[in-house]
Order: C-alpha cells, then structure tokens, then sequence
C-alpha cells in the first residue's frame, strides 16, 4: 500500500541517488549513463527496489549493477544520512532495460520509415 509519505519518500530517495552515483562513488566498473527508472518502496519506508537503467553494453549493465549492489550498505547510509531518516531502508537494485527496447522499437520505425524494411 503507498501513502502519500512513502510516494514522497521515493521521490527524495532517487533525486538523493541520483547525486550519490554522479558524485559518491568513484568505480571504474560504473560505465555509461546511468538513470534510476523507479523506486518502489513499502508504505513503512523499510525496504525499496531501485530500478536503473545502464545505456551501455552489457558488460557496463552489469558492472554497474555489481558495483551499486556491493555498495548498497553505503548508499543506504547516506540516503539515511540526507532525508534525516530514522531507519535507512534496505535496497535492492534491478536493472530496466526498457529504455533500451524504447531506442530499439524508435530504430526499427526510423528502418521502416526509410524503406529498408
């Protein structure tokens, strides 16, 4: 169930996010561009699922991901930290590829448009 805390607690937490991975964490395996898609968090604020997308190859996605899962202890802290929360939430971090499948589907209408489908 989301309250409106929990809708507003999600929303400070991916601009918090945002700020720690472009500024914090300093990782050569942190490759592309990365945005966080969603953050979906229970009503008590206890536990999220970040979702993140890695415009990139694969092996950048997954080094990405590696890194922020390795160092979720730490960004839990800090978003604790920043929001002034009580209870830092656990975090899960998922990668969402469907900024991706977007740019493929734009690529094959652009083909289409073109004739050369």
């Amino acid at each position: 169930m989301t309250t409106p805390r929990s809708v507003r607690v999600a929303q400070q937490i991916k601009r918090e996010l945002s700020e720690i991975i472009r500024r914090d964490l300093k990782d050569e395996r942190i490759a592309g561009i990365v945005s966080i898609t969603e953050v979906e968090i229970t009503g008590d604020c206890r536990s999220t699922r970040i979702f993140i997308s890695v415009f990139g190859d694969e092996s950048q996605q997954k080094g990405t991901l590696d890194v922020l899962n390795e160092q979720a202890g730490y960004i839990r802290g800090e978003v604790c930290r920043r929001l002034g929360m009580r209870f830092a939430p656990e975090m899960v971090f998922r990668l969402d590829d469907s900024l991706e499948r977007g740019a493929k589907v734009s690529e094959l209408i652009a083909k289409i448009s073109r004739g050369e489908i």
